[in-house]
């Protein structure tokens, strides 16, 4: 979706007075210098239907997964009318007020329980308006994960759906609208700066302590940014997966993103290492089909050492094959893997079934899959379409699945981590077509949870020093994202 789309979108918006200054009372009962009265475009065919084209255009960059879609009534219902209508997709219809006569329903339409609805909706402030109608679809059975909106006007509803399980996807926010608009001379530098100031001090979403007590709303930086919550938010969202937040949580308490690659061959070696880094570490990966002395007395050693220092075991094994031969793979043989690694890797490229027979092994015993969707190698196969197909099955199967090995973020989505190879703290490559990128491209730029460093720390002249270089440097990049 490009910024000229959006622009041309704001301007046309303001010409048909869908954007008003002076001074309005919300639905909240802030009195705001700012209105955003969308209902006009029920007046303006053209716009409607640019609308209802963006909005589904984020859907699709969202790839968002859904079974029905519900607009919040009633100045969205005809935006997503014209979006299930166009791409014949399934609509539910909300009433405001039950009827007394007929079925007295209170959501029309065909579903069934367990089915997720997508929520559209026209512009939102508290998101209040989004809540009401989730809970009304809750009632009905339904699930809601997910609300595409228009225009979010940046004073705490995307905190507070998220709070609730519910993430927010704007085509506009307001920040982006005042600096289109003073570009194009349609407002001035005062009043702009008036709106700012309004939506910085107006923020309507209060995070609570343990007991209950409400914290002081928390102001928006002045730029246009979305959402990002921090790792100790994300491990308490309800649709996370357990052994998810288990790491989310561990990272937030240790201040370490890092996970060290620990390919040597000596059982000992790894356990050493195990014992020192441990500290600093948020996950440790293995190859145990490397090691030249394995035993079971090892893989116990190792259980020792992760619950003490409070970090993960990630198997490198990269299954990729039918779901019967990695379930054998998974369980048993010379290693046992599902006995002692809390995350195995897989491919997806034998389809859903890889995933279906490490879950028959791993879900029972907490275990989760991190589903390979980029590799750091030259010349990767794993890109486009496939990353895609990647993130719909982990999508569809994330009672195991608790993220990805990846390049850079594929989903906005905050239960799944995602899990980045090939970090050095110099870019460049190996001359084996290993390719390598930097603490700050992949957690700041790149939008990635976890590095995962290898050579950087095990050729290091002193491991412990650099891998607390790689600790601090990873930390600093995740701090800098959260506060842009």
């Amino acid at each position: 979706m490009g910024d000229v789309s959006i622009e041309r979108l704001v301007l046309k918006l303001h010409e048909v007075s869908g954007v008003k200054f002076g001074e309005y009372k919300l639905k909240s009962g802030l009195l705001t210098p700012i209105y955003i009265d969308l209902r006009v475009l029920v007046s303006h065919p053209a716009l409607m239907n640019q609308v209802s084209g963006l909005l589904y255009q984020r859907v699709q960059d969202e790839c968002l997964q859904f079974d029905s879609l519900c607009g919040v009534p009633y100045t969205a219902l005809p935006l997503a009318t014209i979006i299930c209508s166009r791409h014949e997709l399934p609509m539910l219809i909300r009433r405001k007020e039950a009827k007394d006569y007929g079925t007295k329903r209170m959501v029309e339409g065909s579903f069934r329980q367990g089915d997720t609805c997508l929520i559209i909706e026209d512009t939102v402030t508290s998101g209040s308006s989004i809540l009401e109608t989730a809970e009304v679809l809750y009632k009905e059975g339904l699930k809601v994960t997910d609300a595409v909106v228009l225009m979010d006007r940046e004073q705490g509803a995307a905190e507070m759906l998220a709070s609730r399980g519910i993430r927010l996807h704007s085509l506009v926010s307001m920040f982006k609208l005042l600096e289109v608009l003073q570009a194009a001379d349609r407002v001035d530098g005062k009043t702009a700066q008036s709106v700012k100031t309004f939506i910085l001090d107006n923020n309507t979403f209060s995070r609570k302590d343990d007991n209950g007590n409400a914290f002081p709303a928390t102001k928006k930086a002045c730029v246009e940014r979305s959402v990002e919550l921090s790792y100790a938010d994300r491990a308490k969202l309800p649709n996370v997966h357990p052994l998810a937040s288990r790491l989310l949580a561990s990272m937030e308490a240790k201040q370490s993103n890092l996970c060290v690659s620990a390919d040597v061959t000596s059982s000992q070696e790894l356990l050493r290492l195990a014992d020192s880094l441990g500290p600093a570490i948020c996950a440790l990966k293995t190859h145990v089909d490397i090691l030249e002395d394995y035993t079971a007395a090892f893989s116990r050693d190792l259980q020792a050492l992760a619950e003490k220092h409070n970090f993960l075991v990630f198997e490198d094994r990269k299954f990729a094959d039918i779901g019967n031969t990695v379930k054998h793979q998974y369980e048993g043989g010379l290693y046992r893997i599902s006995s002692w690694s809390h995350m195995v890797n897989a491919h997806a490229v034998p389809g859903p079934g890889v995933v279906k027979g490490l879950s028959a092994v791993g879900k029972p015993l907490g275990r989760g899959c991190l589903l390979i969707a980029q590799m750091s190698s030259e010349g990767s196969l794993a890109t486009g379409e496939y990353t895609q197909a990647v993130l719909k099955m982990a999508e569809e199967q994330s009672d195991f699945v608790i993220g990805f090995i990846c390049g850079s973020k594929i989903t906005k989505r905050p239960e799944f981590i995602h899990m980045t190879p090939g970090v050095q703290m110099q870019a460049g490559g190996d001359g084996l077509g290993q390719q390598y990128t930097t603490p700050e491209e992949v957690l700041y730029r790149k939008g990635s949870d976890v590095i995962i460093v290898g050579r950087g720390i095990l050729e290091a002249p002193d491991r412990l020093k650099a891998a607390e270089s790689y600790r601090k440097s990873g930390w600093e990049a995740y701090t800098k994202r959260l506060g842009q």
